[in-house]
């Protein structure tokens, strides 16, 4: 048997945010994959029907280590997979204190937690705005030089530099996964984007081809790419969750070695581009809104994806923004459904 079978055999997977968009992902992932799994989730931004019935649930806070302790003792957790958060860029900038609060304060007390609990492995969802807006004419290598431009960007790569703290203090290692633009649903229609009033272009541009929005808005056409809108690196989330597993068993197979890498396709779509998609999914078009460029935005956001490809031979399933777009709006299409 090897280390992971051994693990696998013997523990099971904490997800926080379990019941949120990428960590529902991120569970179904697991236990396609054989984990055995458990969700912590104070359900804000997350929906209890979105564990599956064959997943112990704790509705509660990660900051709550009574109740963490208790998960890690009662599940025998030998992995945490870390989603709970915020992720709402422009509320970081207004409410600068709930995002440390949330994502900084919080993450100190569970993974605090996790050195208690005796448990060696964490996988952190960190954020490509770690990196702010960098000088950089191609794709975003993990060595360019982080230097947020925003407080959700901050408390994240707070984070990243506590785990690396605590790897060097403690028998622990982990990984950080810097997401670019994650989008799409699972392919068999099981979970998916849910929030409402979220922000995402792909979410908001099937919402608008559905009729939920009137419009969508084009921030900014004067940008230096080939039609003057935003390019970004659009990744499915069932890729994304996939490599968290790939993560995980990385982890455990290497105790002593920790990592930090991009999660992109190293290529990226223009804001056009993805609408454009979704006239073509839908054979309608939506209405567009040309709307002024907002302050800090980036021409162009692409990972350089080499190093996850290369360290856990990770290869993408649904590299195809049509494939990306269909899959979200076939969720959107059960979740009206679900909601009358």
């Amino acid at each position: 048997m090897t280390a992971i079978e051994s693990f696998r055999a013997a523990h099971t997977i904490l997800v926080t945010g379990g019941a949120g968009y990428i960590g529902s992902h991120a569970v179904l992932a697991l236990k396609d994959a054989g984990w055995k799994v458990a969700v912590i989730d104070n359900l804000v931004t997350g929906f209890a029907w979105a564990v599956p019935g064959n997943v112990a649930f704790y509705e509660g806070d990660i900051a709550d280590a009574d109740l963490v302790a208790r998960i890690i003792a009662e599940q025998q957790i030998g992995a945490i997979l870390h989603f709970a958060g915020s992720v709402v860029v422009p509320e970081s900038v207004s409410d600068p204190l709930k995002y440390y609060h949330n994502n900084t304060a919080k993450s100190r007390s569970l993974i605090e937690s996790a050195v208690a609990g005796g448990v060696k492995h964490f996988i952190f969802s960190s954020t490509a705005a770690t990196y702010g807006t960098p000088d950089v004419s191609g794709p975003i290598g993990e060595d360019t030089p982080q230097v947020p431009i925003n407080p959700y960007g901050t408390s994240k790569l707070m984070t990243e530099m506590m785990l690396r703290d605590v790897a060097l203090a403690h028998d622990f290692n982990y990984c950080a996964l810097r997401y670019f633009n994650v989008a799409g649903a699972d392919p068999q229609g099981r979970t998916g984007q849910s929030t409402a009033g979220a922000t995402h272009l792909i979410k908001v541009a099937v919402e608008a081809a559905l009729g939920k929005r009137e419009s969508v808005a084009v921030f900014g056409t004067g940008f230096d790419t080939p039609d003057g809108t935003g390019v970004r690196d659009y990744i499915h989330v069932s890729d994304l969750a996939h490599a968290h597993v790939l993560a995980l068993e990385a982890l455990i197979a290497e105790p002593d070695r920790s990592h930090v890498l991009n999660c992109g396709y190293g290529h990226g779509y223009s804001v056009m581009e993805v609408l454009d998609a979704v006239d073509r999914v839908t054979n309608n078009r939506i209405k567009r809104v040309l709307s002024p460029r907002r302050a800090g935005d980036p021409a162009s956001l692409t990972a350089d994806s080499s190093a996850i490809r290369a360290r856990f031979g990770w290869q993408p399933a649904h590299d195809d923004l049509d494939t990306i777009v269909a899959h979200a709006l076939a969720w959107e299409r059960r979740l009206n459904e679900r909601n009358g």
